[in-house]
């Protein structure tokens, strides 16, 4: 069979828009995993002198090497092969690509003639599902215009009249957390939200499962985050209206603090979030892509019967989380106890790889002044015998590395892709 014989083959198809990191990640992760027979890949304008650029953009990665190499080894030989120069087409390691390089609205992305249901939406441009599909800057929803029927958002969505509910036809699905939860009857638009809020779902899922640690006070997230592409290289000036100066400072030379959305995009997919007082920011430090989240959870003590307080100490968070390793037939989560640094969790399949060697707990007592408490009468506080209630709580710090592009993310909405195209069926 020739190489335009596989173009003969229509189903199943893939759109992915963008070839920026998450866009081409998310081609590497499809090409290897071989679910999809065909993928088009919607780049919207010409790529440097021609289908030779493109080729060797894809194949070639400052952070993971060569496409051949990462997939199968040193000794692997290159998989890419031009097929049509003129209508973009190429073979990768026998899966039919077609790069499309005109449209960049889109709803002028010719999806349906490609027979393209699926879309990964990954420029991080079109975040808001509220858009009309036929916006002029371009909207989301207009991919459905274009043919597809479901639109995978590789980030959170952002509603910029907030006034606006989310559509009941928009969900976000972290695969391995709530992915379940889509309905092929009502879901068109779906978040995958972002690489921390990934990690960190995984990091909390298991703590709210178990019954000794389900009951959380209060909840803070450092994200440890590498350089992405919306930061600059060098110092520069801030765009008008700029209301961070930090992010228009090198990512070369600095450390700098930004905010994220984590902890609002984790509570759309744990709902239980929403009843903890959770707070959230990102430190940006020179790496590619490797990151560390640091989990901070303030836990309520449990008193038995006899009067005996339910412990909770390191071995406790570290056996939650080696349980939490076992369960299902992937391993979404890893436990690790060997002494870890950034460069070791590049490439590696998991959401988050919990460093147990680090993680510690301690126990202390609060002082709670009744006086203080909104709601209570003077009559009940005057029933009371004492005055000031010692509440136990143990406060917990919870560290977990992962690969905020490939390893974590882009294999983590690769599997939420694969599942919503077979629930589609």
């Amino acid at each position: 069979m020739n190489g335009t014989d596989f173009f003969a083959e229509k189903r199943p198809v893939l759109g992915i828009n963008s070839l920026g990191r998450i866009g081409k990640l998310t081609l590497w992760h499809h090409v290897g995993r071989k679910y999809f027979k065909e993928i088009v890949v919607n780049q919207g304008r010409e790529i440097g002198m021609g289908m030779e650029a493109v080729a060797q953009t894809i194949e070639k990665d400052s952070t993971y090497g060569l496409i051949h190499t990462f997939l199968y080894g040193i000794n692997a030989q290159p998989i890419i092969k031009i097929v049509d120069e003129k209508q973009g087409k190429l073979l990768i390691d026998g899966i039919p690509v077609t790069v499309l390089r005109k449209a960049r609205n889109p709803k002028d992305i010719s999806w349906r003639d490609y027979g393209v249901e699926l879309v990964a939406e990954c420029t991080g441009e079109f975040l808001d599902p509220t858009a009309s599909p036929d916006s002029e800057k371009g909207a989301i929803r207009g991919h459905h215009l274009a043919g597809a029927k479901v639109v995978i958002n590789s980030a959170a969505f952002k509603i910029k009249n907030k006034a606006l509910p989310m559509p009941e036809d928009a969900v976000t699905l972290i695969y391995g957390i709530n992915h379940e939860a889509f309905n092929p009857a009502q879901h068109t638009l779906i978040s995958a939200a972002s690489c921390t809020t990934t990690g960190l779902a995984h990091m909390m899922k298991p703590l709210l499962e178990n019954e000794k640690t389900r009951c959380m006070l209060t909840a803070s997230m450092s994200t440890v985050h590498a350089v992405t592409n919306s930061q600059c290289v060098l110092d520069s000036v801030p765009k008008a209206g700029a209301k961070d100066l930090r992010k228009s400072r090198s990512i070369l030379d600095n450390i700098i603090l930004t905010s994220t959305n984590a902890a609002e995009a984790l509570a759309l997919a744990i709902p239980e979030v929403k009843e903890i007082g959770f707070m959230a920011d990102s430190i940006r430090i020179p790496t590619k892509t490797e990151s560390l989240i640091i989990l901070n959870v303030t836990f309520q003590s449990r008193i038995g019967k006899d009067g005996e307080i339910s412990h909770i100490d390191t071995a406790t968070i570290n056996d939650i989380y080696k349980q939490a390793e076992t369960k299902g037939p992937e391993r979404l989560l890893v436990y690790s106890e060997e002494q870890n640094v950034s460069a070791d969790v590049v490439g590696i399949d998991a959401s988050i790889v919990i460093e147990g060697q680090f993680n510690h707990t301690r126990t202390a007592f609060i002082d709670v002044d009744l006086a203080h408490i909104p709601g209570l009468s003077r009559e009940v506080l005057d029933s009371f015998p004492l005055k000031t209630l010692k509440i136990p709580v143990v406060h917990a710090k919870i560290f977990g590395w992962y690969d905020n592009e490939y390893g974590s993310y882009t294999n983590r909405m690769g599997d939420l892709a694969v599942y919503v195209h077979k629930m589609m069926k």
